[in-house]
Parts: C-alpha cells; sequence; structure tokens
C-alpha cells in the first residue's frame, strides 16, 4: 500500500488520521508537522487522504461486524462548489452505521441505489424507519420487491415493514452530528469526487469510534490502533448480522 513513498507509512496514516478525525485544516497539519521536523505540503496531504481513504475503508469494511435487522434511514445536505449535494446514510437500532452514499440528487434512482448498495451487502432489514420522505418509502417498496423476486429460498419472503415517523428517526438524525461537525469546519469542497472519498473517510472515522470492527489480537483498539493495523490482519471471518 505504502511502497515507493518518499515518506514513512506512520507519518502518512498520521496526517490522515488527524484530517478525518479533528477540526483541523491541511494547513494546520502542514504546521503540526513543521513543528515535529516533518516538511510536509498541505497539498501533499490532501492528495494522501483521497488516496488513502477507499483503500482504508476497504480494509476496515473486512472487519465490520453485522448489523440489526431495525435500520433507520436519512440523507443529510453537504455543500460542495456552492451547491448543496446529499449523503444517504442508515443506522441500526444500537446507532451502528450500515451504509452511506453520496448523491449529486436527491430523487428516486439516488435512493435506490443505495438502498440497492445497502441491501446487497447487509442483507434484508426487518424494519426500516424513515421520515416523510415520500422518495425514500417509493425506493424501500421498489428495492423489496426486486430482493424478494431475485432471492431463492423455500420460505416466502415477508415485505420489509416500514415506519415513517419523524421522531422515531430522530437517532439518525442526531448520529449526522458528528459528521456535520467535522464537514462544517472544511468549508465545503472543491469536486463532487473528492468530497464522496473524503466523506468516506469520515464515516470510516465514525465507525471506528463505534468499535464497529472486530480484531483477533484486540478487542477495543484505540483510533490510532486501528489505522495502524497491519494488512496480514485483514482476513478475518465476521458474522453478517447480529440480533438485537
Amino acid at each position: 500500500m505504502f511502497k515507493g513513498r518518499q515518506f514513512d507509512q506512520s507519518v502518512i496514516l498520521l496526517c490522515v488520521r488527524w484530517y478525518l478525525a479533528y477540526n483541523l485544516s491541511l494547513r494546520d497539519l502542514e504546521e503540526m508537522m513543521a513543528e515535529r521536523g516533518i516538511a510536509v505540503d498541505h497539498t501533499t496531504i490532501h492528495r494522501w487522504t483521497v488516496r488513502y481513504a477507499p483503500l482504508l475503508l476497504e480494509r476496515f469494511n473486512r472487519r465490520k461486524r453485522g448489523v440489526t435487522g431495525k435500520w433507520h434511514i436519512d440523507e443529510t445536505y453537504i455543500k460542495v462548489r456552492g451547491q448543496w449535494m446529499y449523503l444517504y446514510r442508515a443506522i441500526d437500532s444500537v446507532g451502528d452505521t450500515i451504509e452511506f452514499f453520496f448523491s449529486e440528487h436527491r430523487d428516486l434512482p439516488a435512493a435506490k441505489r443505495f438502498l440497492r448498495k445497502a441491501l446487497q451487502r447487509h442483507g434484508r432489514p426487518e424494519r426500516i424507519v424513515i421520515d416523510g420522505s415520500q422518495t425514500n418509502l417509493e425506493a424501500i417498496v421498489s428495492c423489496d420487491t426486486t430482493n424478494r423476486l431475485q432471492t431463492r429460498s423455500r420460505h416466502r419472503l415477508k415485505p420489509i415493514r416500514i415506519l415513517k415517523s419523524k421522531y422515531l428517526n430522530n437517532r439518525i438524525e442526531q448520529d449526522h452530528r458528528r459528521i456535520k461537525r467535522r464537514v462544517g469546519t472544511m468549508l465545503g469542497f472543491k469536486s463532487q469526487a473528492s468530497a464522496a472519498i473524503i466523506l468516506s473517510g469520515i464515516e470510516m472515522v465514525h465507525m471506528m469510534r463505534k468499535r464497529q470492527a472486530r480484531y483477533a489480537f484486540n478487542p477495543n483498539p484505540s483510533l490510532a490502533e486501528q489505522f495502524a493495523i497491519p494488512v496480514s490482519y485483514t482476513h478475518l471471518t465476521l458474522p453478517t448480522n447480529r440480533e438485537v
């Protein structure tokens, strides 16, 4: 992953972790590295983040524990080049992040892409809570119908139960805050592509803080320890879902 890089792996991971996890600007990190005797330009730190965030997320997902069968789905606003775009997110009944999807549009195709991604990776939930969004309701019904038709099973699958309640969906509204707090100090993104990558890294850090990954050698690693996990520990077989 780090072969041929001018800087040591520990320096790269430290900069990427600090940028994704804390309210620091790229220039803040440039100054902090300089105080430690390491001359690295802020644009280099940005390139590291864009390059390594997807790789680190892929590595994290191999250890991600299963989710419960009760989901909460909602979307929140993210500004890119002065325009509002949308981050679709889902959490389960214990607050663990299920899935996320960044989209330029807030419409039925985007909601369906998000739902298909979540169903493919985590299986079928028993229940999904949404607010009053008619688009999300239509997306769930459509994806659920397609999923039941495509799934081969001896038993007839029950439709996913959908609850429309803004009050019951407060759980995910609260969960948005951690993401929005970090994004807010970045003063917007310059492109949709870089926004999607950096948001995926922020979501990964959020999941790490929730202890959503399992490690055979350490049941409760710190954020720094999770970033430094050797590649040899990535191949662990984990359950796909939990009962809560």
